[in-house]
């Protein structure tokens, strides 16, 4: 396939990792397009793009199911002329904590409202614009799609306990994406679904919790980027879904 006709699209550009796979994908010499598709971002600025910002389409969505579908319609009517697209897909949305929510410690500090919250953001909203973005694939279409997990959301790995929500949410995440690669692998065979570990990135997801990672295990925005564009465009065509680190290695379920 001609690199030429590569589309990369990017849901939850203004997170430090979305933010980072915008500015990498933009001064990537393959691809064409960059859809950077976030609810808060105004203009470009914010993204300090370097190079390729002539390749970069802003689209505003927030949570809505009309919201989505118009972003992908509008993906469409700008995707390039001629030729069949291969998307290189990225949805980088997630919540940990914010003002009031913290990931739990204890069963004590388990909140109803919290932990919905939570399960919406990480488990749900991933999969609601999967299934939007579905009406841009078909039988030939080569996609790669890379849903930011998380190595928590593993339960063979899970040693220390606590963070119950956040936890679950990412366990949930990957249980409808492994039925997702299965139904894709029967009506878009050349789609690529990843539950990608992508370690712990400065951004303001990781601050309150980065004091005790190693300087070497602590991730520029960029450096996360780059690894996940290139773990991600390294994926074989194989029909299922891949659990990965950011270098690549796989992660048990």
């Amino acid at each position: 396939m001609n690199s030429s006709n590569r589309v990369a699209i990017v849901i939850g550009a203004s997170g430090g990792i979305g933010g980072g796979c915008v500015r990498q994908l933009c001064a990537d010499a393959d691809t064409q397009t960059v859809f950077a598709v976030s609810r808060s971002l105004e203009d470009a600025s914010p993204l300090n793009i370097a190079s390729g910002k002539s390749k970069l389409s802003l689209l505003r969505s927030d949570s809505s199911k009309a919201s989505m579908l118009r972003v992908v319609e509008q993906i469409r009517t700008q995707l390039p002329i001629g030729g069949q697209p291969e998307f290189d897909i990225v949805i980088a949305t997630g919540l940990l904590h914010n003002g009031s929510l913290q990931p739990e410690k204890r069963i004590d500090t388990l909140d109803r409202e919290s932990a919905l919250d939570v399960l919406e953001t990480n488990t749900l909203m991933p999969m609601l614009w999967l299934q939007s973005l579905s009406s841009l694939f078909g039988k030939n279409v080569v996609a790669r799609v890379a849903v930011l997990s998380a190595r928590v959301g593993s339960i063979s790995d899970n040693q220390l306990g606590g963070w119950y929500s956040y936890r679950a949410s990412k366990a949930a995440l990957n249980m409808m994406l492994k039925s997702l690669s299965v139904e894709f692998g029967r009506r878009f065979p050349n789609v690529k679904l990843l539950a990608y570990h992508p370690g712990t990135t400065k951004s303001q997801l990781s601050a309150p919790f980065s004091s005790n990672v190693p300087s070497n295990k602590l991730f520029s925005s960029d450096f996360s980027a780059e690894r996940l564009v290139s773990v991600m465009r390294d994926q074989p065509l194989d029909k299922t879904l891949s659990f990965v680190a950011w270098d690549g290695a796989p992660i048990e379920w």
